[in-house]
């Protein structure tokens, strides 16, 4: 094939960076083993993770495609896969429905060939010129560079086949989806429409604040239900030595060599700061002006595209300067001060929406809050090393920070053995670990699997490990917890019980009043209705239940009310109402009941749908297709596995998770934010 490949003329479209699914990019985007990406290292290993039919996922598979997920996230400092989504499960269950799909493709006839393979591997290794980057000074492949790049050549070009093979079956699956514009109008008007709310939330909780049992209820209550708190399980104590990530990496000395080294190996996206923008904005003086400043906007919108579609950044000055009424940019043609970076805590901001733009082109009319923003693209604006310095600083002593970590826990973990002394342990080690000997010792409550440990939270993965220990000072494998390591000594054993009724009369009583708010729940709802005609009237009617009634502007459905949550439930009768009313029936939502009173109720702009249509019945039909396809390899793959025909190796997949980036270091992903 590498030769085949080299025969290929040596011009081709622009670089097309596009990703087939998650798992395609984490398959076919591979990095060299030692570029210091992750320290998630790929292996070759052939052992055989699961089996998919006559195929296998292998241990090496499974470790590149988790390396290459890291790899992505790589910029931000102590990235958690599993809290962001990408659990082992999932990266395993991708693996396999990559599988699935090759071979469904395979049975239908839909495999893709040689040439095939072939285009999409220039396509990807292409410079923007067409021009194959894998070539000597003589224009030949040149293997070496070729093997570089994509590691172990066999897997990866057939990795290659199974994503050209899986887009083929995935187009031959969904050729009949078809989405009428009925449908997609109505679920334009559904998400488009908003409705400003005064309602009230009527919860067991707030309800059982105001319950005070006598102590007979208590103890009659604990009579009848003492079963209900045996303790089936033994409870055990555990004092553990704490290795903290961040202050074991405090003393990691990195220099600026390496620094740059990481800076050298970003992607090209990593390594923009921001870009420049400038904008019209047009204020929106009372309500009853909206439509005729939203046709301004839009006609400046058509004057600045022009025919091109694209405006160049003085002739979108000159629109501002004349049009814009906002004093600090307009003087300036709309230049936004500053540059616009990527917030992703920021989805209503309409700045955000020019970093999916290219340069020189124009937004639509935008209306946030008050006024209506168009908003030009500019230039992208570079990070350099310097701007780039701190943060990589981060994210590299965070790293290095885990592995300084997870070696001092190993000692630690043969000392504590040796001495069963977790204090002299935390003496020897503790300027080491940058810590005091008090910090590292830690002891928890008596816990049973399932609690909420201080300082832990509720961890499988500890519970696993102190599982096995039995006896006072057993001592169990490090583990990692949160921002760290744990080292678990068993302190002290109870053996199951039935507790005595002190012992649980906080549990009895939160018990008790609970039970009497949930027969409250549903009448106090009703009530809350009947003593409230208008939206105007439930703050009243809620005081004297003790409830309090809250307001939401321009609420949407499908999104969250507060911390009611959201439903189906929630919006289908929201949906039906109209302005002025509160709800006849209250709403079971999560747990409580939601009276809902309508303020106002804004109806979708139909003239938006029509701007937008095409591209809404689009990205209706391209959605329905993934769901399509996607319930079509569920439903494949359940079939195979009651055939016997998927097999996972759990042991196998158990003994990878020290490979993982540890769940003892969860960390927010670090991004800049929006500077204007």
């Amino acid at each position: 094939m590498l030769k085949q490949l080299s025969r290929f003329e040596r011009t081709s479209k622009v670089l097309i960076l596009g990703f087939v699914g998650l798992m395609a990019v984490s398959l076919v985007l591979f990095f060299r083993p030692n570029s210091g990406s992750t320290n998630i290292e790929p292996t070759k290993s052939t052992e055989v993770l699961a089996t998919v039919g006559s195929d296998m996922v292998t241990v090496g598979e499974f470790a590149v495609a988790r390396q290459n997920i890291q790899a992505r996230f790589s910029q931000y400092a102590g990235i958690n896969l599993a809290q962001i989504g990408f659990s082992d499960s999932r990266i395993l269950s991708d693996l396999i429905r990559n599988k699935i799909s090759a071979q469904e493709a395979a049975r239908l006839g839909l495999g893709a060939s040689d040439a095939e393979v072939n285009e999409r591997i220039r396509k990807d290794f292409s410079d923007a010129s067409g021009k194959l980057t894998l070539t000597d000074a003589s224009g030949n492949l040149d293997m070496s560079k070729y093997q570089q790049r994509v590691g172990d050549v066999p897997a990866f070009e057939r990795n290659v086949a199974e994503n050209i093979a899986r887009e083929k079956l995935e187009a031959f699956v969904t050729a009949s989806v078809h989405v009428s514009e009925d449908e997609v109008r109505e679920e334009f008007k559904r998400k488009n429409t908003t409705f400003d709310l005064t309602y009230v939330t009527v919860s067991v909780d707030k309800l059982a604040e105001k319950i005070q049992p006598t102590g007979d209820e208590l103890k009659a209550y604990y009579d009848q239900h003492k079963t209900d708190y045996n303790i089936l399980v033994p409870q055990k104590k555990i004092r553990y030595l704490f290795i903290d990530q961040d202050k074991s990496g405090q003393k990691v000395q990195i220099s600026d060599k390496e620094l740059r080294d990481e800076y050298d190996a970003l992607k090209p996206e990593f390594k923009q700061a921001g870009v420049k923008v400038q904008q019209i904005v047009l204020k929106v003086a009372r309500e009853d002006l909206d439509e005729s400043v939203r046709k301004k906007a839009d006609a400046l919108v058509a004057r600045a595209r022009g025919t091109s579609g694209t405006a160049t950044e003085e002739a979108f000055a000159d629109l501002a300067r004349g049009n814009s009424e906002d004093p600090g940019t307009a003087k300036n043609g709309g230049r936004v001060a500053g540059i616009v970076k990527k917030n992703p805590n920021k989805p209503d901001d309409p700045y955000q929406k020019v970093l999916d733009m290219k340069p020189g082109e124009v937004t639509d009319a935008i209306k946030y809050k008050n006024a209506y923003y168009i908003l030009r693209r500019g230039d992208p604006v570079p990070k350099t090393f310097e701007d780039a310095k701190a943060e990589l600083l981060v994210s590299l002593r965070n790293r290095r920070g885990y592995t300084v970590a997870q070696k001092i826990a190993q000692k630690a973990q043969d000392r504590l053995k040796e001495t069963k002394d977790p204090q002299k342990v935390a003496q020897e080690l503790a300027a080491e670990a940058n810590m005091s000997p008090a910090e590292m010792v830690r002891e928890t409550p008596f816990v049973k699997p399932g609690d909420d440990v201080p300082n832990i939270g509720s961890s499988q993965q500890f519970e696993e490990v102190i599982a096995s220990l039995n006896n006072p000072k057993d001592v169990g494998e490090r583990t990692g917890i949160k921002n760290g390591f744990a080292i678990p000594m068993l302190a002290e054993k109870r053996e199951p019980r039935i507790p005595d009724f002190e012992e649980v009369k906080d549990k009895v009583a939160k018990a008790v009043k609970e039970g009497k708010a949930k027969a409250q729940l549903e009448e106090k709802a009703k009530e809350l209705i009947a003593n409230a005609k208008t939206p105007g009237d439930l703050k009243a009617a809620a005081e004297k239940l003790g409830l309090e009634a809250k307001a939401e502007a321009k609420y949407k459905l499908a999104t969250p009310l507060g911390e009611a949550g959201s439903s189906v439930l929630l919006d289908d009768p929201l949906y039906a109402a109209k302005a002025g009313e509160v709800l006849k029936t209250p709403i079971f939502l999560n747990g409580n009941y939601l009276v809902l009173g309508v303020n106002k109720r804004t109806d979708a702009d139909l003239a938006d749908f029509a701007k937008q249509r095409d591209t809404l019945i689009q990205t209706a039909i391209s959605e329905r297709q993934n769901q399509v396809f996607a319930d079509y390899l569920a439903a494949v793959q359940r079939q195979m596995e009651q055939n016997g025909k998927i097999t996972i190796d759990k042991e196998v997949l158990a003994s990878l998770q020290d490979q993982e980036e540890p769940q003892a270091a969860p960390r927010r992903l670090r991004r800049p934010p929006i500077s204007q």
